[in-house]
């Protein structure tokens, strides 16, 4: 597996390459936007493990860049900026998962090799649960013959559902998986985007399949 590290600041791109190729990962550092917009674009590139204020161009454009090119291409970002605002743009721009510094090394790898698996699975590009099947390049959902786009987190969101088809996934879980929050008990984003998926999915005499199990989090309802 090749791992691209896109980090201006030597010193923690120097101890990424070290640590990373001392657990068997090939490395590729760049230490400016727009090398490691170039970079991660080549195919051999397994996950991106980005920086968000860089040289040239900022992390999120080079976010915005790599999605146009490689839409399932994991990509960690790493970045001083814990603010949970910071988090959700970046997110929002697709990111796959995000680390705040100071960081363990061992966290960042654990969520490495989690995001590689998921990537393997991920090479599929749709998937269907529900009476739903989710388009993974296009992010469009098609739901009795209607087909609807959907904005990149609603779609993480519902493909997250429809991988756990019939399973109640509560709300932390959803937090964690598809936004990379560890514990926020203040949000409401989870119930908000569920929302939105209802109203897309809906169909004149169909409800949206996704059910609300109090106190226990939310399923998305097996086809009969």
């Amino acid at each position: 597996m090749e791992i691209l590290v896109v980090e201006d600041e030597t010193g923690i791109a120097d101890f990424l390459e070290r640590g990373l190729r001392a657990e068997g990962y090939e490395v590729k550092v760049a230490t400016d936007g727009e090398d490691g917009a170039r970079l991660a674009v080549d195919p051999g590139v397994d996950l991106v493990v980005l920086d968000r204020m860089l040289p040239k161009i900022d992390g999120l454009e080079v976010l915005a860049r790599v999605r146009h090119a490689r839409p399932l291409l994991p990509v960690i970002m790493l970045t001083a900026k814990a603010e949970v605002a910071d988090r959700v743009e970046g997110l929002d721009g697709g990111a796959t998962d995000y680390v705040t510094k100071p960081f363990a090394f061992e966290e960042l790898l654990a969520r490495i090799r989690a995001r590689l698996r998921e990537g393997g699975a991920a090479a599929e590009t749709a998937i269907e649960a529900a009476g739903i099947r989710l388009d993974l390049m296009s992010r469009e959902a098609l739901r009795e013959g209607v087909t609807t786009r959907l904005p990149d987190r609603e779609a993480d969101l519902l493909a997250y559902l429809m991988r756990n088809e019939g399973r109640v996934v509560s709300r932390e879980e959803l937090l964690s998986s598809v936004w990379g929050y560890d514990h926020d008990p203040g949000t409401n984003i989870v119930q908000v985007y569920i929302g939105y998926l209802r109203r897309k999915l809906a169909r004149p005499a169909s409800p949206a399949p996704i059910e609300t199990l109090r106190s226990a989090g939310y399923r998305l309802r097996e086809r009969r």
